[in-house]
C-alpha cells in the first residue's frame, strides 16, 4: 500500500487544533469528509488517500472539531462550525481546485462547502449524502426530546460509543436544510447511494440529483448496498467515480 500522508494540525483563531492529512500531488485536491461521529481513518478514506498516492493525485483527509484527533468535544460541534473548520482547512492548506468527497453527513457538508466556494469547487462525490437528515432523520417525539431536555442518546450499530444528538446540532441542521429549493452548483456530482440503507432512504440521492442545478449529475443506485458502502466493491465504484470527473470546471 502508498504511505499514508503524515499527520498534522491547523489551529482555528480560537487556538483549537483540526487534525489532519495532505498529501501533495497533481489535479484538484481530492478533500475527504467523514460522516456522523466518524474520522479521518475510516475504510473508504484510506483507501481513497492510498489510490491518490498509487496516481499521484492531491488528497485531503481531515477531523472536524470533536471528533477523531481533532482537538475540542463532540458534543460542541455543529454542522455551521464542522463546514466552518472544512473551509478552513481548504483556505489555509490548498491552493486551486478541490474535489469533495462527502460520506452521509459529510455529504451535507460537501454540498455547504461547495455552496460557499463555488469557485473553487470543480466536482462533488456523495456516499450515501444525507442532506436535511435533522428534518426527516428524526421522529415528532424525538424532535420534541431534543426541544425539551436538549440531547437524544442512542445506541448505533457503527461504534461503540452511542450516538450523541444535541439541540445545537438539530438547530444548525435547521437553518442550513437544502432539498426544499433549487441547490445552486453547477460542478459534475456524482451520488453513489445504496438500497438497503437502513439510515439514509435511497430516494434521497434522487431528490439531491433533482435539486441541483448542475446538468451534469450522475446517480449510482446499488441494489444491495448498505450504509457504508465499505465493501471492496463500494470502494471501487466510489474510486470510479472520483476519477471520472473533470479536472477542470
Amino acid at each position: 500500500m502508498t504511505d499514508l500522508a503524515p499527520f498534522h494540525f491547523l489551529a482555528r483563531p480560537d487556538g483549537l487544533r483540526l487534525a489532519y492529512r495532505h498529501r501533495q500531488g497533481s489535479g484538484p485536491t481530492i478533500v475527504f469528509l467523514p460522516g456522523y461521529m466518524s474520522d479521518m481513518e475510516g475504510g473508504k478514506a484510506i483507501a481513497l488517500d492510498a489510490w491518490a498516492g498509487a496516481c499521484g493525485r492531491a488528497m485531503l483527509r481531515l477531523d472536524y472539531s470533536g471528533n477523531g484527533a481533532s482537538d475540542g468535544a463532540f458534543t460542541d460541534g455543529t454542522l455551521a462550525i464542522w463546514r466552518d473548520d472544512v473551509l478552513l482547512l481548504i483556505d489555509r492548506l490548498i491552493e486551486g481546485p478541490v474535489v469533495l468527497v462527502g460520506s452521509s453527513m459529510g455529504g451535507w457538508l460537501a454540498l455547504l462547502v461547495a455552496l460557499t466556494i463555488p469557485e473553487r469547487v470543480v466536482g462533488l462525490v456523495g456516499i450515501a449524502a444525507a442532506p436535511d437528515f435533522t428534518e426527516w432523520g428524526f421522529t415528532e417525539a424525538q424532535k420534541t426530546q431534543l426541544r425539551d431536555e436538549g440531547q437524544i442518546v442512542e445506541p448505533t450499530p457503527y461504534g461503540d460509543q452511542p450516538y450523541v444528538t444535541t439541540r445545537a446540532f438539530w438547530e444548525s441542521g435547521q437553518a442550513n436544510l437544502l432539498l426544499r429549493a433549487p441547490i445552486a452548483i453547477d460542478c459534475p456530482v456524482r451520488l453513489l447511494q445504496g438500497q438497503v440503507d437502513p439510515d439514509v432512504p435511497w430516494s434521497t440521492a434522487l431528490d439531491i440529483a433533482s435539486a441541483l442545478r448542475s446538468s451534469d449529475v450522475q446517480t449510482l443506485l446499488i441494489k444491495d448496498g448498505d450504509h457504508r458502502l465499505s465493501r471492496e466493491s463500494d470502494i471501487a465504484l466510489l474510486i470510479r467515480a472520483v476519477a471520472s470527473l473533470p479536472e477542470t470546471s
